[in-house]
């Protein structure tokens, strides 16, 4: 009815069911234990609810691997010793 009245307000990708999960999926991030997200949502089991949290895991998961950079440069994780090469030759001659 509201999208009725003003359809600029609603989106056509909004329907009731997008709602309900927007709120499951808030309730879980926040904190709110499976059951009484399972109970809110009127489902029989939890098995039904758990797709929430799968789902989430799944973003946060997504989220970290679009977030991750490489910052440092391969030649830097070497260690300081690592780069000295006389050390290096040296500590190889021992095993002779």
């Amino acid at each position: 009815m509201a999208r009725q009245v003003n359809p600029g307000l609603i989106p056509d990708k909004i329907s009731c069911h997008s709602l309900r999960h927007f709120k499951a999926m808030h309730l879980l991030q926040s904190g709110v234990n499976l059951v009484y997200i399972r109970d809110l949502l009127g489902h029989v089991s939890t098995q039904t609810t758990d797709v929430y949290a799968r789902a989430d895991s799944k973003q946060k998961r997504e989220a970290l691997e679009k977030a991750y950079l490489n910052l440092v440069p391969e030649q830097a994780n070497k260690c300081e010793w690592e780069k000295n090469q006389n050390l290096l030759d040296w500590l190889k001659s021992l095993q002779r």
